[in-house]
């Protein structure tokens, strides 16, 4: 090994420099490090996902999505959103296909009826699009709360049983009296001062 700080030709078992006294044990480390940092890790690739199981490909899908604040919730009102948007494309496609095939059936002699019924077409993403708002509103709402129950159950069993201990007193349930606390002591120095006056 060459000593990096006077450039001396030194053994690989040397830890210090004969000549200088740098610390080559320092220098072989940090070589080593700097050459398994750089290689290269196929566990990052998409080659490595391709592999994994569905159970490992679901987890990891899952705790991207919880990186990325993507909730079941938010999930729900996406797909709502993707439903409207579906719906409402259907029905653009419908009325464009109405309004062209009728065009093109009146310039037409044979054949009109079907080029008319064409736009039904349009009716397949717009029940596409129905579909998936019934999903959002209905479907994935309880899929939602079965979620987050989960959640919760979880963090309990996190959290471990909550601690045992006597609940908090209520004045209310005392059985109201008619006399003080007082009353008695009171009266007793009451007949301790007329015993003294006589």
């Amino acid at each position: 090994m060459i000593c990096p700080r006077c450039a001396s030709n030194q053994g690989d078992d040397i830890k210090f420099c004969t000549s200088c006294g740098a610390n080559l044990q320092a220098v072989r480390d940090a070589m080593q490090a700097a050459d398994s940092a750089g290689k290269f890790n196929w566990n990052n690739t998409w080659v490595a996902e391709m592999f994994m199981s569905g159970q490992a490909n679901e987890l990891r899908k899952q705790e991207m999505e919880r990186r990325l604040g993507i909730t079941p919730e938010v999930k729900r009102y996406n797909e709502i959103k993707a439903g409207v948007i579906v719906s409402c494309v259907g029905i653009a496609v419908s009325i464009f296909l109405f309004f062209i095939m009728g065009a093109i059936a009146n310039q037409t002699s044979h054949d009109g009826e079907l080029l008319r019924s064409i736009w039904l077409a349009g009716l397949i993403p717009f029940m596409v699009g129905v579909a998936l708002i019934i999903n959002g509103v209905i479907v994935s709402k309880k899929m939602v709360e079965v979620m987050e129950r989960e959640q919760n159950k979880a963090k309990g069993l996190e959290e471990g049983p909550a601690p045992r201990g006597l609940r908090s007193p209520h004045t209310n349930e005392f059985i109201p009296v008619n006399y003080s606390v007082t009353d008695s002591t009171t009266r007793h120095l009451e007949n301790s001062e007329r015993k003294v006056n006589r």
